[in-house]
């Protein structure tokens, strides 16, 4: 078990009826119940199941929805029909359902018992026709599920199910995300904007503009003594590196860098926040040379990195979407091995032999995705407000598979994208002193680009090796928002068309609910 999850719980829930007699119904628990103990032993699947009996009517499908609802802990339903479950039970309680839905097309036993089959045997194993029934219903009735055939002991119905639960933990999280923006979006930016209340009603998190002035008055309170200890655990953590800044400037800005992550890590907590943006036009003072001056020295790049790698959501210029995203990512994300990140589109290389996308920013790029220690750099950035000597940690990504991901605000709905990518080893870059990574869009870097951007893609993203555009996918219909995968299959023209579908279907799926 993993400990992220340990707050959380999936319900299981078995249909059945009376029809068939009491004996019938004890035979059906205990086998619900050996499986929901083999699915909590299996090791596979993050969050701990809890058997919640068999529903044998409306009343009783209705009351365990409605508990659901009201159960912080408990964030999904599994259902699955051992028996026949005629399916219009369960309208009522599907209609009152509130939680992320996944229906398990299984069995308890493995095969037909050939030599003993009979009436009895078929009349208690019904779910081949039992599940469609109840596939039925949700369909007609347009409910949002995951749908997972196999039988219980398969460890790909196993992942299957892992997958939808890390999912179904990131929309409950997302429910009580509250981000902060300390200053506002980047000027004239499109993307990065969009219409909060609607992402809140959609998505569950919630956006507050904090003032830097508000940041100040914690600032300022931070003393030396604070500050000192807490580099004293940088220089555990990271390779200390000084360059040109030379050793007295370094130590201060390293400093003022820990000031700076004290500062905003008391805010976050004394405000309930678990996401944030910064802008690097909005740091406090303006006049960094007035005797008077209280404000940020430089972009506080180090705190969001390491920030970013205990779980809080970032995002630069304001982005308080791919913020509240990432936090989603780091989420679902527990207990995997590669990390997650962070990123930004930065630069192009056109290369003979492959071409690629340098992912990179001024500074914020999150740790957990470097493939060595990192180093504890300070350097010049003559980018916002500050223009000025700089602490950062500064390393490569790793190599191999990863998936970004984007939301974005399309005016009558959300989108959220994601694009399967190839990191790899770039070369040496000795006058470029900021966290990287270098990756391909996949099918091709043409392909995978113009798709992209065909599909009006942000510039951020929220990038994760471990987690797959399954994971995406569940989370987005959670959302009832868009979902768009860029992979190895996609075609220009193809996806073209995919796209235009999407604008009916999104229209026309508004007048069925």
């Amino acid at each position: 078990m993993i400990k992220a999850f340990d707050n959380y719980e999936i319900w299981w829930v078995t249909g059945a009826q009376l029809l068939y007699g009491g004996d019938a119904v004890v035979a059906v628990d205990g086998h619900s119940k050996e499986m929901v103990e083999g699915l909590n032993n299996s090791g596979n699947i993050p969050v701990k199941i809890v058997y919640k009996g068999t529903a044998n009517s409306s009343n009783e499908v209705e009351a365990v929805m409605k508990a659901a609802n009201n159960d912080e802990k408990c964030i999904g339903i599994i259902t699955w029909m051992h028996t026949f479950s005629p399916a219009k039970m369960w309208i009522k309680g599907l209609q009152a359902l509130e939680k992320p839905l996944l229906h398990f097309h299984t069995q308890y036993n493995t095969d037909i018992p050939w030599d003993s089959i009979d009436m009895d045997f078929m009349n208690l194993n019904q779910s081949a026709h039992g599940d469609i029934e109840f596939g039925h219903i949700c369909t007609r009735m347009r409910v949002a599920r995951k749908v997972v055939v196999g039988h219980w002991k398969s460890q790909e119905a196993q992942k299957q199910i892992a997958v939808w639960s890390r999912a179904a933990a990131g929309k409950a999280d997302a429910h009580s995300v509250r981000c902060l923006m300390f200053g506002m979006n980047m000027n004239n930016v499109a993307v990065t904007d969009g219409d909060r209340v609607e992402f809140e009603q959609r998505m569950g998190y919630h956006v507050d503009y904090y003032p830097v002035s508000s940041l100040m008055d914690y600032f300022k309170k931070v003393t030396d003594a604070e500050a000192d200890a807490l580099v004293e655990e940088y220089k555990q953590l990271y390779t200390i590196k000084i360059d040109e800044s030379g050793e007295e400037v370094y130590w201060e800005k390293v400093k003022n860098a820990a000031k700076a992550e004290i500062a905003l890590r008391r805010v976050l907590k004394d405000e309930g926040a678990t996401a944030f943006t910064t802008n690097f036009d909005d740091l406090g003072g303006a006049d960094i040379n007035d005797p008077e001056f209280l404000g940020f020295d430089q972009i506080p790049g180090l705190a969001s990195q390491r920030l970013m790698a205990e779980g809080i959501g970032f995002g630069a210029e304001g982005d308080w979407k791919t913020a509240c995203l990432y936090r989603t990512l780091w989420v679902m994300n527990q207990g995997m091995e590669k990390g997650c990140s962070f990123l930004e589109d930065y630069t192009l290389n056109f290369a003979a032999d492959c071409t690629s996308s340098l992912q990179s920013h001024m500074l914020e790029i999150c740790p957990l995705i470097s493939s060595d220690k990192p180093k504890l750099e300070v350097h010049f950035l003559g980018i916002g407000i500050r223009k000025q000597q700089t602490a950062r940690l500064v390393f490569t990504s790793k190599t191999g598979h990863g998936i970004k991901a984007t939301v974005v605000d399309l005016g009558n709905r959300f989108r959220l994208i994601t694009s399967k990518v190839e990191c790899i080893e770039p070369k040496p870059m000795p006058k470029l002193p900021v966290a990287s990574a270098l990756w391909v869009p996949q099918p091709t870097f043409e392909i995978g680009a113009g798709a992209w951007i065909l599909a009006g893609g942000t510039h951020h993203s929220a990038f994760s090796y471990d987690i797959t555009a399954e994971y995406w996918e569940d989370f987005a219909e959670m959302c009832d928002i868009e979902f768009i995968n860029i992979d190895a299959n996609t075609t220009i023209s193809g996806f073209k068309q995919q796209l235009r579908n999407n604008e009916v279907y999104y229209m026309l799926n508004k007048a069925l609910k």
